[in-house]
């Protein structure tokens, strides 16, 4: 009888020890895929929750330090679009560059959802508009001659976008909502990329 007890209290700790070794092995996974996560992918996850459910709104706080609520709608390589929420009746557009983004002030309900995406596996081919770049956009943005609003760390500057540069890009300035006319330019701008907070359209 004690024999019995004995290898029955032997099988128990053996169950405990690898039900222990099984958790932090878990545990241990579970930190690697967290270390993996880059700031593109929280927004992804927020993204992608906001998708299935109700829409919700990230606060966004920029370099400069202001904040802007926005609906994130595409994310691409440094960049990502979104509506920008409860600035007028008509929303408007607008694509922030992931280095202009100090901080994320998520709600309770945004922090699981930003965690639960997996960064991109080595070997998974990435969707058009993750290959997509911010010069990509600008150049987009260009080619369709949009009157925009371009938020720079040293103020605000309406126009439109003349050329794009590896790493710049020209803006001929001029009144809001205006097209872009010689007669209506009242001067040119090149602005480094690294300057740009928010471009809005």
């Amino acid at each position: 009888m004690r024999w019995d007890n004995l290898f029955d209290d032997l099988e128990g700790q053996l169950d405990q020890e690898l039900g222990a070794e099984e958790i932090d092995l878990r545990a241990e996974e579970e930190r690697l895929r967290l270390g993996r996560l880059g700031l593109r992918d929280r927004i992804r996850g927020i993204q992608e929750a906001a998708g299935k459910h109700s829409p919700t709104s990230l606060a966004v706080q920029l370099t400069d330090g202001s904040r802007i609520a926005v609906r994130p709608t595409t994310i691409g390589r440094d960049w990502f679009s979104a509506t920008v929420v409860a600035e007028s009746r008509h929303p408007s557009r607008c694509v922030i560059p992931i280095a202009a983004v100090s901080s994320l002030h998520l709600t309770r309900e945004q922090v699981l959802p930003s965690l639960s995406v997996t960064a991109g596996a080595p070997d998974a081919e990435p969707t058009l508009s993750e290959r997509l770049t911010l010069s990509f956009v600008l150049r987009d943005l260009c080619r369709r001659r949009r009157s925009l609003e371009f938020h720079l760390l040293d103020g605000t500057v309406f126009g439109t976008v003349d050329r794009v540069g590896r790493d710049h890009l020209d803006v001929a300035v001029h009144e809001v909502g205006s097209a872009r006319r010689e007669s209506a330019v009242s001067g040119y701008r090149v602005v480094p990329m690294a300057q740009l907070l928010v471009v809005k359209f």
